[in-house]
């Protein structure tokens, strides 16, 4: 069964949480026996690989836009799902679900991944808001199959399109963790195993890590001969005010910026962390926040939904937006001793989820 992936900007090491969520998924797949190929978009791609771990890769340019990047690439992988003759088109985002009805035109059978009502970040204007609203009708009304990764969602649907049937609920996973110390980054970035709070994600308005910043400040001025330093792991795909006036106010106040970050120097900062914190307003279901669960590390989060879902203990969550809330959650840690958890992640096992996805496509064989 040849299965054809659009809707991601591509794998592998290509930052964001539903890059992630393919990289490690569909390896998985080809390893079942499907025929699987992902097509990316040229301008984040770095490798000249036609293929990597079993999963075949095709290039496809597209404008760098945040506004029509998607769906222009989308428009494209289309036509070139139909050329590969896909049995299957694997859609992921509702941007991208946008064109469902267009592939169903040319006879594929199409599963869509909801991975969240991306028309909740704060970056987008009304325009494109209204776009991913449409898109998020058109594959919940026209899709074969929809995946949704958190009960969240699958709510969401229910209430919004009266979709109940035909809806997978399959959450994102995470791998087992690389535990590992790297003593030369760290001495590189000026930091020490066990003395600083990590916060890694994309550098956006809806992550709120002008909060954590802020909070961050806070707590040294309350407490000015701590230690205890941020780090904030991760970039943006569009610099623009946010991110320029979120990485200068980062400078200013001694926060340790890494860049974009995959394999030892990531792995090393989550073995060693004081904390994670995540204190967005907006989530799908964070990976980045699984994979800190995954290492055993004290988690910080904000109280949306998203996160409430995953199940952690009440003094784990501040209320989104409460800088003051997250001031008094961040000492906390700081005062007491670093404890290592043993989060319950078996819902969580990548090799459980992609033989979920396997069985939704052989439901349409």
């Amino acid at each position: 069964m040849k299965i054809v992936v659009t809707g991601t900007r591509g794998i592998p090491n290509i930052m964001g949480g539903v890059e992630t969520h393919c990289e490690e998924l569909f390896p998985r797949i080809a390893k079942r026996g499907f025929d699987v190929t992902v097509i990316r978009r040229t301008n984040y791609v770095k490798d000249d690989l036609t293929e990597w771990n079993g999963v075949k890769l095709v290039n496809i340019d597209s404008p760098k836009k945040k506004s029509f990047e998607a769906i222009i690439h989308t428009f494209r992988a289309i036509n070139e799902a139909k050329r590969l003759k896909a049995d299957i088109l694997h859609i992921h985002a509702i941007g991208p679900a946008l064109l469902v009805p267009y592939a169903k035109m040319f006879g594929m059978k199409v599963v869509f991944t909801h991975h969240g009502p991306d028309y909740d970040r704060d970056k987008w204007g009304f325009a494109a808001k209204t776009m991913l609203k449409l898109g998020e009708r058109m594959g919940c009304m026209f899709a074969d199959e929809v995946i949704v990764i958190s009960d969240v969602i699958r709510n969401l649907i229910k209430r919004k399109y009266n979709r109940t049937s035909h809806v997978h609920l399959i959450y994102n996973g995470v791998s087992q963790p690389e535990v590992c110390d790297y003593p030369g980054y760290f001495k590189k970035l000026g930091i020490e195993k066990g003395k600083y709070i990590l916060g890694m994600c994309r550098f956006v308005p809806e992550k709120n890590l002008h909060h954590l910043i802020e909070a961050y400040i806070e707590v040294r001025e309350q407490n000015p001969d701590t230690d205890i330093k941020l780090v904030l792991a991760g970039d943006t795909d569009f610099e623009d005010d946010y991110s320029r006036n979120l990485k200068e106010m980062a400078r200013k106040n001694g926060v340790v910026l890494t860049g974009f970050i995959k394999g030892k120097n990531l792995h090393s900062l989550l073995t060693n962390c004081l904390c994670y914190c995540l204190p967005s307003s907006h989530e799908g279901l964070p990976i980045s926040l699984l994979e800190a669960m995954s290492y055993g590390v004290k988690v910080i989060v904000s109280d949306i939904p998203a996160n409430l879902e995953v199940g952690l203990n009440n003094e784990d969550y501040f209320p989104v937006g409460d800088v003051d809330a997250l001031v008094g959650k961040l000492k906390a840690v700081i005062e007491h001793p670093l404890e290592h958890i043993n989060y319950d992640m078996s819902i969580y096992d990548w090799e459980k989820i992609a033989n979920q996805v396997a069985e939704v496509y052989l439901r349409l064989k």
